[in-house]
């Protein structure tokens, strides 16, 4: 008789719970790595998010308004640690970093993020939560979801965390947030490294302000209880008008709110007509007064050339005269402008932003001011 005939057969094989641990560690891993990113490339727009978040909460919960609007000026530091916290915690998870401090602290970070894209969704106050920056434009519930998809995942991953086994990489997460925190650093020191906003060099705002093609819609019309829809308004005067639904969402224009102007007029079809160097002046109290004398030489230098400079704000006219007189900026014309719209086309204040018949040709930041000879390059 055999002696190794009655011994059990030995599975082998990867257990499926353990692969399906490793594809949730993965998913989450890479999608908060790639959230992160995406915000961390434009930490001002994140802050700007984070205030819009706070005002609503400080309207909405009048007993605890001092409180977040408190925390209004730590909002920019805020932006780049939690940005900077999702690209860590992904790394950590994707090398298995202590996996289960790592995964709890993804559940807690996921939990708060879930929190804000129900409010938006339920309450509808901020219609854009930023989860992937302007990269990814999701709509309030599609947040939600994609956030409790992701917490599940975790919660799946916090079940199962025993099966991830730790490994020493210790050092990568080390330099994964001095990288992380440098290109924070970078992005508001010299504007996001990459611009995703409408308003970025070589894109046109005239033509932007259009919708890319003809909008088609569909008409749903009710009659006799029963909901039809149509490509065309039917002529059938049975019918009940209930809604117009958009079909082609994404050819409408991506610039519906720039609009200039000053006590004369409208300028905005003025600001696409040949060269133009506009000083963007989001607000007095928090500019860099520093950087306005280099602003100042570099209107100086283009005195006399093709390239005219005026200044875009939406401050009260007292105090953009008064900043006019302070930094001897009298001669050069200004002009109104939202605010939302002055934080889009700018994340600095102040802040130089070229157009050469509509076209954006140029962007600095006060950090990184031009001379003339660069900006005149640009144009011709």
């Amino acid at each position: 008789m055999n002696p190794t005939a009655a011994q059990p057969k030995v599975k082998t094989g990867t257990p499926p719970m353990l692969i399906a641990a490793q594809i949730a560690r993965f998913l989450v891993g890479v999608i908060f790595i790639f959230s992160g990113l995406i915000k961390l490339n434009d930490p001002v727009g994140t802050q700007i998010k984070f205030e819009e978040y706070f005002e609503v909460f400080a309207q909405d919960v009048p007993f605890l308004h001092d409180f977040f609007m408190a925390l209004v000026p730590f909002t920019l530091a805020m932006s780049v640690l939690f940005c900077a916290a999702e690209i860590i915690l992904g790394v950590a998870l994707l090398v298995s970093y202590k996996p289960k401090l790592t995964s709890w602290l993804l559940f807690f970070l996921i939990t708060f993020f879930t929190f804000l894209t129900f409010y938006s969704a339920y309450f509808n106050r901020v219609t854009d939560c930023g989860c992937f920056g302007d990269a990814i434009k999701l709509k309030p519930w599609t947040s939600f979801g994609k956030d409790v998809f992701l917490m599940i995942l975790i919660l799946f991953i916090i079940g199962h965390r025993n099966r991830i086994r730790p490994r020493k990489t210790g050092w990568v997460i080390t330099l994964t947030t001095i990288l992380t925190l440098g290109l924070g650093i970078y992005a508001i020191s010299f504007l996001p490294p990459l611009d995703l906003l409408p308003y970025a060099v070589g894109k046109s705002i005239p033509a932007q302000m259009k919708p890319s093609e003809p909008l088609r819609y569909k008409y749903v019309m009710e009659k006799e209880g029963k909901t039809q829809e149509f490509d065309q308004y039917p002529t059938d005067q049975s019918y009940k008008f209930k809604e117009m639904l958009l079909v082609n969402e994404n050819a409408k224009p991506k610039i519906t709110d720039y609009r200039v102007w000053n006590d004369e007029g409208d300028f905005t079809q003025q600001t696409f007509e040949g060269n133009k160097l506009f000083i963007i002046v989001k607000n007095i109290k928090d500019i860099d007064a520093g950087s306005l004398p280099a602003i100042r030489s570099l209107v100086e230098q283009l005195n006399g050339s093709s390239i005219k400079p005026y200044i875009l704000t939406s401050t009260s006219d007292d105090e953009i005269k008064a900043f006019r007189k302070e930094f001897q900026l009298d001669n050069v014309p200004y002009y109104k402008a939202d605010a939302t719209v002055l934080k889009t086309i700018m994340r600095s204040n102040p802040g130089t932003w070229l157009l050469k018949d509509g076209v954006v040709r140029g962007k600095w930041h006060y950090n990184s001011t031009p001379d003339a000879e660069e900006v005149k390059s640009l144009v011709n």
